[in-house]
């Protein structure tokens, strides 16, 4: 079992950047792809970004691709999620998910284990 907690959330103005963090508890942390996903109010959960067992492999969607980067530190059993050039409509609670597989997936019924999620608010 590996449980995401995320962290590094907050309030930033347009065009600014965060990083987020996603710590997750588990033994075998390096066996497991990792996804973010994000729920804004009054929509439903979206793909954001994901990342395989190794970090050789990354999936980043349409809507954030060139602004968003995601990256894993198996040592640290960490999943960062790097945000630039933030646009209002990036405002969203962000939630990590882990997956007990090499391979990630940009759907969240394939994930396991979801953390309480990270608010981000980006003012205009």
């Amino acid at each position: 079992q590996v449980q995401p907690v995320e962290s590094g959330g907050g309030l930033v103005q347009a065009g600014g950047s965060l990083r987020l963090s996603c710590a997750a508890s588990g033994r075998t942390f390096s066996s497991y792809a990792m996804g973010w996903f994000r729920q804004a109010p009054g929509k439903e959960r979206e793909f954001v970004a994901a990342i395989s067992w190794s970090g050789a492999y990354t999936s980043t969607a349409d809507s954030v691709k060139g602004r968003f980067m995601v990256s894993r530190d198996n040592a640290k059993n960490t999943v960062y999620l790097r945000m630039n050039s933030l646009k209002p409509e990036d405002t969203a609670v962000y939630y990590c998910a882990s997956r007990a597989t090499a391979v990630p997936s940009t759907r969240g019924r394939d994930y396991e284990y979801w953390g309480q999620g990270t608010q981000v608010t980006v003012s205009s």
